[in-house]
């Protein structure tokens, strides 16, 4: 078996660059976002843009070397926020235990990728429930950006109200928010990153965040991270449902993001696509195994390939570019470690806003996938938890298609993660 796939031959070179910087400039934010949400679950903020800038280069680079696709790897927004205000603030877990249970899912990530299991996994699922997780998890990261940004606030009457939209802080999320729509509306391949730094350096003006020292500087150090992973603890049965949230996200985000991206360039058409679509998984899988002993959440396909795609990447060279490119951010260290968290958070409401938009999809007209999915939406918000949301909405679900005397219509998954739930809210 060739541990490098890479091609060199027949390979234009200057348009895999080219496609490689425009995946770069797309999913540069992730640095920023990635260090503010991990941070609130105590981990230290400049040590953790250091691991996500790692991660990306090698999750990256390691997907071109061994599928040869134009796919870039990173961080997954999303589960990053459930690791953070979820695991740790909501369950009161330590974020050592949380990165046991990312490795934990990586490793059977990993070995289901080798599998027929990974397929059955994919296709046993109703695609309608597939897309209901999707947007629940935008409308949970939407809310959590919210929060985080001081629009929404606690209120002992009414749980959560309007915050104080004059504080300095909120008015200045705003503009980060209106700048990243303006830049995104206009077609900005790096619309994101533009609105966090034009924000950054109008509060570092206003004095409303202290600027940074100087632009290039050392990378901190990953030893408050590297290694600190707590297995022993995640393996808990009352830890296995969240152990397969994460798991079956991160299946159906690098799924979705390849289906998307691989349409649009033909690349797992053919029977050579099938094998650098399994090699793709592979390098997801093992990524997120990586990610745990680096000291951050998981590791999926950003759908911000596409910008490379748009550009003519077709090759795992315009994926090792992307990765280079991240590479050259380690000099840039004091820059990001100087961002505010009020110009980093508006960018998770956009993000939440499309995956939010699979909404549109689901077949409401039936009646067991409507409740199903309204559960789901609705439940991962309301509970702070994708995997509650997940469990409640399969519950519902199942109860639907009993009550329609429809038992044959139930998904095999389905009943597993019914069973689960009532495991888990009932019994443990």
């Amino acid at each position: 078996m060739r541990l490098i796939n890479l091609s060199f031959e027949n390979i234009d070179y200057n348009t895999e660059l080219t496609a490689g910087f425009s995946t770069f400039l797309a999913m540069l934010y992730i640095i920023p976002v990635n260090a503010a949400i991990l941070s609130q679950a105590g981990m230290p903020h400049d040590a953790l843009i250091s691991a996500t800038i790692l991660m990306t280069v090698l999750a990256t680079a390691l997907t071109a070397l061994w599928a040869n696709v134009p796919v870039a790897m990173s961080i997954g927004m999303g589960l990053n926020a459930y690791f953070a205000f979820g695991l740790v603030k909501g369950m009161g877990l330590s974020w050592q235990t949380a990165l046991g249970v990312v490795f934990l899912s990586g490793l059977l990530y990993l070995l289901i990728s080798f599998t027929p299991l990974r397929r059955w996994m994919i296709e046993t699922i109703p695609l309608h429930l597939k897309r209901a997780v999707s947007a629940g998890i935008g409308a949970f990261i939407s809310f959590i950006g919210m929060v985080q940004s001081g629009w929404i606030v606690a209120n002992k009457a009414t749980l959560v109200s309007l915050g104080n939209l004059k504080d300095p802080h909120a008015l200045m999320a705003l503009l980060s928010f209106l700048l990243a729509l303006f830049f995104r509306l206009r077609g900005y391949r790096a619309a994101f990153i533009l609105a966090i730094f034009i924000t950054s350096a109008l509060a570092w003006v206003l004095h409303l965040a202290p600027p940074p020292q100087n632009i290039v500087g050392t990378p901190a150090s990953l030893s408050p991270l590297l290694g600190r992973l707590d297995i022993s603890s995640a393996l808990s049965l009352s830890l296995f449902p969240v152990v397969l949230t994460f798991l079956l996200t991160d299946i159906f985000d690098t799924m979705g993001t390849l289906t998307g991206v691989g349409l649009r360039a033909g690349l797992f058409d053919s029977q050579e696509g099938e094998k650098a679509l399994q090699r793709t998984v592979e390098a997801d899988a093992t990524a997120t195994l990586l990610s745990a002993l680096a000291g951050v959440s998981t590791t999926t396909a950003f759908i911000e390939s596409a910008a490379g795609v748009e550009a003519g990447g077709r090759t795992g060279w315009s994926a090792l570019f992307t990765a280079l490119f991240f590479a050259l951010t380690f000099i840039l260290f004091p820059l990001f470690s100087a961002i505010p968290g009020f110009a980093v958070y508006p960018v998770l409401i956009l993000v939440g806003i499309s995956m939010f938009s699979e909404i549109r999809h689901i077949d409401f007209d039936d009646p067991a996938v409507s409740t199903g999915s309204f559960f789901m939406i609705v439940g991962m918000p309301l509970t702070y938890s994708i995997t509650d949301g997940l469990l409640l909405g399969s519950l519902v679900y199942v109860a639907g298609r009993l009550f329609q005397k429809a038992p044959r219509q139930i998904e095999k998954a389905l009943w597993l993660f019914a069973a689960c739930a009532l495991l888990l809210f009932f019994v443990l």
